[in-house]
């Protein structure tokens, strides 16, 4: 699954992590994140995440 980054903060979603603040387990892929999820840095929308190669 691909990793999706934040242009404001540089913070990466790896979706083999999720996001535990939010609720959201490992596993789940950036594009099932809910609509609403913002960044959990700085509150970006997840629309303006940007996609990036896998190291």
């Amino acid at each position: 699954m691909k990793r999706y980054q934040c242009p404001t903060c540089d913070y990466i979603y790896d979706p083999a992590v999720g996001d535990p603040e939010a609720d959201i387990p490992a596993g789940t892929a950036f594009e099932d994140l809910p609509d609403d999820w913002t960044c959990p840095d700085c509150g970006e929308e997840k629309s303006e995440f940007v996609a990036i190669d896998e190291e």
